[in-house]
């Protein structure tokens, strides 16, 4: 058989090539999404109602200056399961990133096909092989496409900030945790001292009770007292338990570990400067998640209203083939196609895709405007929290020194005589239930600054993205 060859020189395959081409460097040029302006159903607000005169670190914690918190939440940074989900749903992001936007390319693929008919009187063949090569292409006229894949990198976005927010609610339900657990260490020493002193007014009494001075139910009263006291510390050993238990698995780790920490609270650093609201829209990741949510929604809505208008399809296919191996390569064949696809009628369900998409941007942007006002409540709330829970431990250590110098006088009068023990033992009880309460207050206190922290805080650093960035 004489050896044929075939070439494919026809104009329009050219046309064919140009086009492509030219609309391929089109949709490169525009293929970064752009952002969609907001505007938020309200005035912005213009400022804090207090602000503080301390720069505030993205790394916020380091304020405390207290080493074993810093590697605790370090820690944890790296090791915290949770967190570590997260971010494999932020890469679990990308790649819908990529996929999406491989749709703006053609795609190729190579087949191989070959079979066997017998027995070859009866059945027209032998092998019947062929080899080709297939090439399909959407031409995005409308932008659907685009959009689509812009729609999809926004959400990756927003799925980023969702990682660092993660990381900020981690880093501060830490840090609350290991406060509290200094505090309960620190209750727990105060209320061994009232335990020992309650004992040594408990022998003064008995001491009495054996000359005649005092009655029997005074004993019983002061028992009773210790008793509610011991009763205090078996509560703070249970909850010192529970919140060891919970660092360490906030820390990546099982439940059982002791951490060597002061049962003491520290002075409070100064209060941050909180800056001007909008400098707060732009750096909380929580509300940049929700801007990048509607971004993603509104690009949505496009490659909806886009999936209304026609499609332009092209597909290209280049064979070879044959009846027999042997004469594989003697036998060419190439296959160009265009189509143009108008939907005429879909049932209205192409337009309540658009309404959908619609009413989801609607939703985001309702969010985002939320999203925006809990952050400005957050910050003002906390601030005030703080100036109000200095003015309620100012007054409680006002009152601890009132009950001691009561608590003192009536000691002395009952000594002497005057009063009955009922008396020194309300005073004595109201003393140490306001020490207590002082130890409490000025855990509010960090409570209320870590809570203003958090609510100021922007980006920083993670471990999971220094390893990502040197491979």
């Amino acid at each position: 058989m004489k050896k044929t060859k075939t070439q494919i020189t026809s104009p329009f395959i050219q046309f064919f090539g140009i086009a492509v081409s030219s609309l391929l460097l089109l949709c490169l040029s525009n293929c970064s999404p752009k952002i969609a302006g907001v505007t938020l159903p309200y005035d912005s607000l213009s400022e804090f109602s207090i602000s503080g005169d301390q720069e505030m670190a993205d790394q916020w914690w380091i304020a405390f200056e207290d080493q074993q918190l810093n590697q605790v939440i370090d820690t944890a940074l790296s090791a915290n399961l949770t967190l570590q989900a997260i971010w494999y749903q932020l890469k679990e992001a990308e790649s819908l990133v990529t996929i999406a936007s491989s749709t703006l390319l053609p795609d190729a693929s190579f087949e191989v096909q070959t079979g066997v008919s017998r027995p070859q009187p009866d059945f027209v063949g032998g092998e019947n092989t062929q080899i080709s090569l297939r090439s399909n292409y959407e031409v995005d006229l409308w932008g659907r496409i685009r959009y689509a894949a812009h729609a999809e990198h926004y959400q990756m976005k927003a799925t980023y900030f969702d990682y660092k927010t993660a990381a900020i609610s981690l880093s501060a339900e830490i840090a609350l945790t290991w406060f509290r657990i200094k505090a309960t260490k620190y209750q727990l020493q105060l209320v061994d001292q009232q335990i020992t002193t309650n004992e040594q007014v408990l022998a003064l009494i008995r001491a009495r009770f054996a000359s005649g001075q005092v009655r029997g139910v005074d004993i019983l009263r002061q028992r009773q007292l210790i008793e509610a006291t011991r009763s205090q510390e078996i509560s703070l050993e249970l909850q010192l338990e529970i919140l060891e238990n919970q660092l360490s698995v906030l820390a990546g780790q099982p439940p059982g570990m002791t951490f060597e920490t002061d049962a003491s609270l520290p002075d409070l650093p100064g209060l941050p400067k909180t800056g001007i609201p909008l400098q707060l829209v732009n750096r909380r990741p929580d509300v940049q998640s929700a801007y990048y949510e509607l971004q993603s929604a509104d690009r949505s809505l496009a490659a909806s209203i886009s999936n209304r208008y026609p499609r332009l399809s092209f597909s290209l296919t280049g064979a070879i083939r044959s009846n027999t191996y042997t004469d594989l390569f003697q036998s060419q064949a190439v296959s160009i196609g265009g189509s143009l696809l108008a939907p005429i009628f879909t049932g209205g369900r192409l337009k309540a895709q658009v309404d959908q998409a619609d009413a989801v941007r609607q939703q985001r942007l309702n969010d985002y405007g939320q999203a925006v006002l809990t952050a400005f409540q957050e910050v003002e709330n906390a601030l005030v929290q703080e100036q109000k829970q200095l003015d309620r431990i100012a007054n409680i250590e006002e009152q601890v020194e009132l009950t001691e110098r009561s608590y003192g006088q009536l000691r002395i009068e009952y000594l002497n005589g005057f009063i009955p023990y009922l008396d020194v033992l309300v005073a004595l009880d109201q003393q140490q239930e306001l020490r207590r309460s002082l130890v409490t207050a000025r855990l509010n206190l960090f409570e209320t600054r870590i809570g203003l922290y958090r609510a100021l805080a922007g980006d920083f650093e993670l471990e999971m993205e220094d390893l990502q960035k040197e491979g």
